[in-house]
């Protein structure tokens, strides 16, 4: 029958509401008991919880809203055995049910895949295989990059790109693995292999975008682990998102939160490693022309040292020596002098009123003597009527005895002399004068 003959066409809302009111319609699924194991445990900034329920074969998407999560006792948690009451509907702008569940109620026993998972844990652990004694540091600069996922999907998609963003001439190696499904262990376990036997890749990267704990199981199985750990170019695991931990996360060299994140732990960012090089470069240079300006500083210096402990620099101190002591003695001269010419002026000064004073008392003496010599001359006798008497050898005479009769006798008087002769001599005896000759 042709397109145009069909009597009736729906929307897809039309259709959508059509389930959606079977699902209402039905009382069995409007208040219903799911028991099964968490998956996908994720609580939203909003309040509402979202989360899976899964037994061996199949799984259901749950939702709860803020109002009935905040009922919650405890929290829940992947790998936990639960039972969720509520109801079963249709989400129509999805087209897909989910049940809205009211309560939960632990069992309190874990799923199997959780119980597998630990089981595997701690039995690689306590064989080593987790220590870091064994991982293998992966290689600064990579040329070839290998990478174990699908072929398709995000997850390839991210690690090109951010590969080639980083590195624009590094070399990638894909190995197309399956990597979700009951082959998958085996698809990835050959490609971890093929690539190793290459022996081109630097490292490898072996990851796939995020999923639930089914979706993500081939990378928690044992094969997969012992491929990584025997494997002898270093491996990079980038399985779902931050939150999903797996095996191979363990085994492998190192962890990366997801596949992008992989891609810039494995391949350096050669334009920031560029820009670093000539960075370090221009420390380099200016480092090396530190060194030479101090090394030139260091020549110099001992150059003058030399020349100063040399003969010319000897000379030349000499010289300044020399120099400085002139200096000093004319300075010290200049100092004396001026001192000896202070003192000499103070001296010049004392002499001055010495001298002043020895005139003083010079002419004071002198006019005392001369007093004394005045009244003490015969001029003065003369003056006062008396007469000075000398014979004719010009000797004083002063006594009687001294002339006898006849003898010439010079008389000196004030005004003059009298020429004489002696014609008597009389001594004076007393009160009584005797005439001694006549």
């Amino acid at each position: 029958m042709a397109l145009t003959d069909m009597p009736n066409v729906y929307t897809v809302t039309q259709v959508n509401h059509h389930i959606s009111s079977l699902f209402q319609n039905d009382a069995a699924l409007s208040a219903i008991f799911v028991k099964g194991e968490l998956s996908n445990v994720k609580y939203a900034s909003s309040g509402h919880l979202y989360f899976s329920l899964k037994d061996e074969h199949s799984q259901i998407r749950c939702a709860m809203w803020a109002s009935d999560a905040k009922k919650l006792k405890e929290r829940i948690k992947d790998g936990e055995s639960v039972t969720a009451f509520g109801q079963i509907a249709v989400y129509k702008e999805g087209g897909t049910y989910q049940l809205y569940a009211k309560a939960i109620r632990k069992e309190g026993s874990t799923g199997i895949l959780y119980e597998r998972y630990e089981a595997l844990r701690k039995k690689l652990l306590e064989m080593g295989m987790f220590d870091e004694q064994y991982k293998k540091p992966i290689p600064k600069y990579v040329q070839t990059l290998g990478v174990v996922t699908a072929s398709t999907g995000a997850a390839v998609r991210d690690i090109i790109n951010v590969s080639k963003r980083r590195n624009p001439g590094i070399r990638i190696i894909l190995c197309p693995a399956t990597v979700q499904g009951s082959e998958a262990a085996e698809s990835i376990v050959s490609a971890i292999e093929a690539l190793d036997r290459m022996q081109e890749a630097d490292v490898i990267i072996v990851g796939r975008g995020g999923g639930s704990i089914e979706d993500l199981w081939a990378f928690n199985e044992e094969i997969v682990a012992r491929a990584i750990w025997n494997c002898n170019t270093p491996v990079i695991s980038a399985v779902g998102h931050e939150t999903d931990t797996t095996i191979a996360d363990f085994v492998a060299d190192l962890r990366a939160p997801t596949p992008s994140a992989a891609a810039e732990l494995a391949v350096t960012d050669m334009v920031a490693a560029v820009t670093a090089l000539q960075e370090r470069a221009g420390r380099m240079d200016r480092l090396m022309e530190q060194s030479l300006t101090r090394v030139r500083q260091i020549a110099r210096q001992y150059g003058l040292l030399l020349r100063l402990r040399g003969p010319e620099g000897r000379l030349q101190r000499a010289e300044q020596f020399l120099l400085s002591a002139s200096e000093r003695m004319d300075h010290a001269m200049a100092v004396r002098v001026k001192d000896v010419m202070v003192l000499a002026a103070r001296y010049q000064d004392l002499l001055d009123r010495q001298m002043e004073d020895h005139l003083r008392q010079a002419k004071h003496r002198l006019e005392l003597a001369a007093g004394r010599l005045e009244a003490l001359s015969p001029r003065a006798k003369l003056n006062a009527g008396y007469a000075y008497i000398e014979d004719e050898h010009h000797q004083a005479v002063c006594s009687v005895d001294a002339v006898k009769m006849g003898d010439a006798l010079r008389i000196h008087m004030r005004d003059g002399s009298i020429r004489t002769r002696v014609e008597e001599v009389t001594r004076n005896e007393g009160n009584r004068y005797t005439c001694v000759q006549k």
